[in-house]
């Protein structure tokens, strides 16, 4: 059975003294967690330092929302995969549709980011999804497909089976329109599908394949039922403890049923 895993993206919201509130009020929501349920948080660098030693000794797990392919260098403004490390950063989310649409990253440099992030152990959340006009237009197949393609680039299944895959339709993501549950499971069956002709039918069965479109306590839990859907990123959800907490619940039941 795979995992589900419950990644919250804190986006550009918290200081420090907000995202220490908002971790103590989620350990008590993991304290008896599934065992086969995992919940990362993802707050912004900033606050990285003071996650980290908040959720030691917790299920907690610390994840980042980006990181540069390189490790070092006259690189101004960006993180390397050694700084996250050293903050105990094992998540690290890229190629997010904000990163694309605001700061134009490409498939190629998000495989960059990829290759990185796994060489130095942490695992990349990899996130792929049309945007509106593509999906009225009826490519939605081809866009998801190509941008599976370009960012598991030259990776072997032994690689792609240790990385998530976050299906984000953009579309859905803080526009009030939401995916429903069998438009989210058709795509991430052809995720699943596209990875076993690009490696094997066995690393795709292993694969976590994370939704991630306006993921609130309402739609969880039809969404987690679905049998290709792994888990779940949140964003404007996980700032909430109680309605975090609701959605890990949600992936809670489902592990149970």
């Amino acid at each position: 059975m795979r995992k589900k895993t419950i990644a919250g993206n804190w986006k550009m919201y918290t200081d420090i003294h907000e995202s220490a509130d908002l971790v103590k009020a989620l350990k008590e929501k993991v304290q008896n967690a599934h065992s086969a349920l995992e919940v990362v948080l993802c707050p912004p660098f900033t606050s990285l330092v003071v996650v980290g030693s908040l959720i030691k000794s917790t299920r907690l797990k610390l994840g980042a929302q980006n990181m540069y392919h390189e490790d070092e260098g006259a690189y101004t403004g960006e993180v390397s995969a050694k700084m996250l490390t050293s903050t105990g950063c094992q998540y690290v989310i890229l190629g997010h549709s904000e990163r694309r649409q605001y700061f134009h990253e490409m498939n190629d440099l998000i495989n960059l980011k990829v290759k990185k992030a796994l060489a130095i152990g942490l695992t990349p959340i990899v996130c792929v999804g049309e945007r509106l006009d593509e999906r009225e237009k009826g490519v939605t197949e081809r866009v998801v497909s190509a941008q599976v393609k370009g960012v598991l680039r030259d990776l072997r299944g032994s690689e792609i089976e240790k990385l998530i895959i976050a299906y984000e339709p953009v579309w859905a993501i803080g526009t009030g329109r939401n995916a429903t549950p069998e438009q989210a499971e058709e795509v991430h069956q052809l995720i699943r599908k596209l990875v076993g002709q690009l490696s094997s039918w066995a690393v795709a069965e292993r694969l976590i394949i994370q939704y991630g479109g306006s993921v609130k306590p309402e739609n969880a839990e039809d969404l987690l039922c679905q049998p290709n859907i792994d888990g779940a990123l949140v964003g404007g959800a996980s700032l909430k403890a109680d309605s975090f907490g609701a959605i890990i619940r949600a992936a809670e039941a489902n592990l149970a049923s």
